[in-house]
């Protein structure tokens, strides 16, 4: 009966595949232990996932709390956080005890410039 179950972390992680730039997802506690981590093309190495696991952590916890001291108790509930850079786009979400990471490769300005000049000669 149970392994007819289907489990929802594998269901959000297929999901997330289907999007076009997926690079990489880590699942860890609020602890900061990985729980699950895997990475497209190439092998993602277990100290890179803890290292993302600390630095995403600390972001949240700080993000959290300056947004708390900013506003005002109904408006103030992070629910994720977005990271975007020229070379990825980082997004955090924690629910509970958990926490889903998924990183996705970045948009940069000129990579848009030159999808936008390849539009426009169409």
């Amino acid at each position: 009966m149970a392994s007819q179950q289907v489990n929802e972390v594998d269901e959000i992680v297929k999901n997330l595949r289907r999007n076009q730039g997926f690079k990489a997802y880590l699942v860890l506690n609020n602890d900061g232990v990985v729980l699950r981590w895997e990475q497209e093309g190439e092998q993602l190495a277990y100290q890179k996932a803890v290292q993302y696991s600390h630095h995403v952590l600390d972001l949240c916890n700080k993000s959290k709390a300056h947004i708390k001291d900013l506003f005002d108790p109904q408006d103030n509930q992070v629910e994720s956080v977005r990271l975007r850079t020229d070379d990825y786009e980082l997004i955090a979400a924690q629910e509970g005890k958990y926490t889903l990471v998924v990183i996705h490769e970045g948009c940069t300005v000129k990579s848009q410039a030159a999808k936008e000049e390849v539009s426009l000669e169409s």
